[in-house]
């Protein structure tokens, strides 16, 4: 393709080395999409003729059709996806083939290939999210009532219920929807036209390929339409912190599980076993999306990295921006699809998180609120039910079980309707407000939840 200027061929390691075919065959339908796009602007604008673009067309959709059959063969002497394509329409339709790539460069085409792409792949994600905190919510209708400690430091701090705690995890994945929704806006900015780096002297029609495409917009310099790459380390950094999210909530699944916790139990499907131990059933795919987390990460960097020295316009170090961007896709996809089959059947085991609640002084902050309400300063609420919790601890029960006495000790404020404000249930109640972990109030958040998901349009 450049023979012209090159007095003897590229070296064949050079050329298997240089060489993109391998992976960038995978957008080989928006590479062909966006040249159908492109044939029929050159038509529109008298750049070829509408038999030519015809036979373009025509050309593309079959070669199209070939690759869905598995039937087309790549080479990688010719480089990349688009000389690939390129080739095969020339050898379909002679030399009208060589008409298509008027007007336009591979910086430009390629630029647009990824965007398409990237575009087609952020919708398939918001679908898997949407399937995923449908699922949420599912789960969460059926435990408000559900009871199990909610930690901080990882120590019982307050009762919350199941429900709330799983809302929180819905809540993560809303901002996530909203930040791919929004990133998408950026991906959706059509560079081609921009040729190599300067644009062309053809009187092109961006604003019909962009339409024709469905962009909303045009990148409106031409030298950053064939450089940036902004948009796939945003998608990048938006998967980084969905992964996160989802790695946080296989912690709490994979300690869950323990028989230490025994606090959910997860459906064989979603477990292995040992080659040893005929007992074991290890949280396989929790761990697998905490330990692929790392590898999201990773693939971030190295596009920031990638494109932290680059001169303007283009460089072929850009070709190197597509296997991790794929990694990205693979491994988000492959994440949402686990976890949206495998949450929604989580089975909450109620006794053993309710014990578990009873364990560490839960109410104690109940304790404190009351005698606040009693007219106790809220400091010295704290201290008196200090005193109360080490009692608690020295004779190994919970504040609900130390007698009336034993709690009018520590303040003449405390009457007989203390025990009211120390049962687990009595704690999710009183938290009855916007956020708060009472049974109604979590309820009303799940209904919210639903208008919410369907408002963001996806």
């Amino acid at each position: 393709m450049w023979g012209g200027r090159f007095s003897e061929a590229t070296d064949s390691f050079v050329a298997e080395f240089t060489a993109s075919v391998g992976f960038d065959q995978r957008f080989a339908n928006q590479d062909i999409a966006g040249s159908i796009a492109h044939a029929t602007m050159l038509a529109k604008a008298g750049i070829i003729t509408e038999a030519e673009k015809n036979q373009i067309v025509g050309g593309l959709t079959q070669i199209k059709q070939e690759i869905a059959d598995g039937k087309f063969v790549w080479s990688v002497a010719l480089e990349d996806v688009h000389m690939n394509v390129e080739s095969r329409l020339t050898a379909i339709i002679g030399d009208v083939g060589k008409k298509l790539h008027t007007g336009r460069s591979r910086n430009d085409q390629v630029a647009t290939d990824i965007r398409l792409y990237l575009r087609d792949q952020t919708d398939i994600i918001l679908g898997l999210l949407k399937r995923l905190q449908t699922g949420l919510l599912d789960l969460a209708s059926q435990h408000t009532d559900t009871i199990m400690p909610g930690f901080t430091h990882l120590q019982t701090a307050q009762p919350v219920s199941f429900g709330h705690h799983v809302m929180a995890w819905f809540e993560m994945l809303m901002r996530d929807s909203e930040r791919l929704i929004d990133g998408r806006k950026r991906i959706n900015q059509m560079p081609l036209g921009a040729a190599a780096l300067a644009g062309t002297t053809y009187p092109i029609e961006r604003e019909f390929t962009a339409e024709l495409l469905g962009f909303e917009g045009i990148c409106q310099n031409s030298l950053d339409a064939v450089s940036d790459r902004d948009f796939a380390i945003e998608f990048a950094s938006s998967a980084s912190l969905l992964m996160m999210h989802l790695s946080r909530m296989s912690e709490e699944i994979i300690l869950w599980m323990s028989a230490q916790f025994g606090f959910v139990v997860v459906p064989d499907r979603f477990c292995t076993g040992s080659s040893i131990m005929p007992q074991k059933k290890n949280p396989d795919v929790p761990e697998l999306v905490r330990g692929k987390a790392a590898r999201v990460f990773g693939d971030m960097i190295t596009l920031l990295t990638l494109m932290k020295n680059q001169p303007l316009a283009y460089n072929k170090d850009n070709q190197e921006d597509k296997e991790p961007l794929f990694d990205v896709v693979d491994t988000l996809t492959g994440s949402l699809l686990a976890f949206a089959d495998m949450l929604p059947n989580l089975i909450p085991n109620k006794e053993n998180m309710r014990a578990a609640t009873m364990k560490g002084y839960a109410t104690a902050t109940d304790l404190a609120d009351y005698l606040v309400r009693k007219g106790l300063a809220f400091r010295d609420a704290h201290e008196v039910v200090g005193k109360a919790v080490a009692l608690g601890v020295q004779k190994g029960v919970d504040l609900s079980e130390l007698s009336l006495d034993e709690l009018q000790g520590f303040s003449d404020l405390i009457g007989e309707d203390v025990f009211e404000y120390l049962t687990l249930e009595g704690s999710l109640n009183a938290r009855n407000h916007i956020g708060g972990t009472a049974p109604n109030q979590v309820k009303m958040a799940i209904e919210r939840g639903r208008q919410r998901i369907e408002q963001l349009g996806y």
